[in-house]
């Protein structure tokens, strides 16, 4: 559920250039609510014009191939298709002064070919190097998957035998260090944890950073056998003590931690961060209307969406064929859309790509999954100590509903080493904050709240010693 806008361009490119010089690379910097955003354009003549990618240095994307550029009296213009972007703008003494819209919002954004350097932002809790600690580099194998797992270990020294927790990311291909605008959740953990005793696993998601494997086809029960591989590889580790082994998931990773919990007599206890206690598509809705809400959006507009988002919830929750299922998307929105002509449909984008782009997304592997997967599945067998949190102000794992749905669950498994926690004016990254909203996280300082840290490290203790 932090699954973040990414900015991308895909395509062909070419315009009619009028005597400027177009070609090279083209800086800007976009402004979100706090968030800044480094885009660069690099356009490349060829003979019947010119092509052009894209990069997003801060979400780490790079040559990614635009859709259509056009070039008319000094007027830029660059559309992408999947997801929907329009940047335009007017070419004058060496700079395009323009705008760039998304999902019906527009942003200033000038462009110019001097690099522009990222603010520094102050993320105080980051720990640096030295560290009081041992740290080592490692990898590991997920031999059925054929992928090979990177990450760093981290243990109070060298020598000795420590507890472990091994980290599981939330959703979207995330690195060893959970990084997300500017701060990295996991590195501020297992910094704690390791000066308090505990040895800490962490790595990067299959197919990110530097793991190898696909990460675009795999599920929550894929992530799960990652982990798998990662208690195999620990429990070869003589500085481990394998009887004291645990496993800390964050949002989506709160979900695959008791799938390999129900399985595994290796893991000892978890941690659920914000972990869903509610099937997928359940999430998803109170999710949307929180933050809808949180952003102004009238009520009427609210339950309208919702209504829609329902209906389609409920197509696909009724299929088990994906086949069929993409025409059965596919007439649901077209009919939709058809009742709403006042629909709006973002800019550059025709409304049959905007039902292809939609039901693309809607009958990827992850979503349908997702929206189908009950965890209470796997928290109704869950034997082992756990702790579930949840900040009061998050918005993208609502806590009441959640953590109530997580208890209820675990009382079935008859499980009495239960600790539920709902931390106040904690947002879904644990963070002090305001509204709860995610247009706040990039601004916030804090990376995550001590008082959760200490509660956590506290618990933990407890359950090892």
């Amino acid at each position: 559920m932090k699954r973040t806008t990414l900015l991308l361009l895909a395509g062909l490119a070419s315009f009619t250039a009028f005597g400027q010089d177009i070609a090279g690379s083209w800086y800007g910097s976009l402004k979100l609510s706090g968030i800044e955003l480094r885009i660069v354009f690099h356009i490349t003549k060829i003979d019947d014009g010119y092509t052009s990618t894209m990069d997003s240095p801060d979400q780490n994307a790079f040559g990614l191939a635009t859709a259509t550029t056009t070039l008319a009296d000094s007027k830029l213009t660059i559309l992408m298709k999947t997801p929907v972007l329009e940047y335009s703008g007017e070419l004058k003494d060496g700079i395009i002064t323009g705008n760039l819209k998304q999902n019906g919002a527009t942003f200033p954004m000038n462009l110019s070919k001097k690099k522009v350097e990222k603010a520094v932002v102050l993320r105080p809790q980051e720990p640096k190097p030295p560290y009081p600690y041992y740290t080592e580099e490692v990898k590991f194998r997920n031999e059925a998957a054929g992928a090979v797992l990177a990450g760093t270990l981290t243990m109070p020294s060298k020598e000795g035998k420590y507890p472990v927790v091994i980290m599981i990311s939330g959703s979207g291909p995330q690195n060893r260090n959970e990084e997300l605008l500017g701060h990295k959740p996991f590195l501020v953990i297992a910094d704690h944890l390791t000066r308090n005793g505990i040895a800490v696993l962490r790595y990067d998601d299959r197919g990110t950073a530097q793991s190898t494997g696909d990460f675009k086809t795999a599920t929550s029960l894929d992530f799960a056998s990652d982990v798998e591989a990662a208690i195999d590889f620990l429990k070869g580790r003589k500085e481990i003590d394998k009887k004291k082994i645990g496993l800390m998931g964050h949002s989506e990773g709160g979900l695959i931690a008791p799938m390999v919990a129900e399985k595994s007599k290796d893991v000892d206890f978890i941690i659920l961060l914000a972990g869903p206690g509610l099937p997928g598509y359940k999430i998803l809705l109170m999710q949307q209307e929180l933050i809808a809400r949180a952003g102004g959006s009238s009520e009427s507009d609210i339950e309208k969406t919702r209504k829609t988002n329902q209906a389609a919830f409920d197509v696909v929750l009724k299929s088990d064929n994906v086949e069929t299922l993409q025409p059965e998307l596919t007439k649901f929105l077209v009919d939709e859309l058809a009742k709403d002509p006042t629909a709006e449909i973002p800019a550059g984008m025709s409304k049959e790509d905007f039902v292809k782009s939609s039901v693309a997304q809607m009958v990827s592997p992850w979503m349908m999954y997702f929206l189908k997967y009950d965890p209470a599945t796997s928290l109704t067998k869950v034997k082992c100590p756990v702790l579930a949190v949840n900040g009061s102000l998050d918005l993208q794992v609502p806590p009441k509903e959640d953590l109530a749905a997580i208890g209820e669950s675990l009382k079935k498994a008859k499980n009495k080493k239960v600790t539920i926690i709902e931390f106040p004016g904690l947002n879904h990254l644990f963070q002090e904050c305001k509204t709860g909203s995610p247009n706040e996280y990039a601004s916030i300082e804090q990376t995550f709240s001590p008082k959760a840290l200490d509660e956590i490290t506290k618990w933990i203790q407890g359950v090892v010693k």
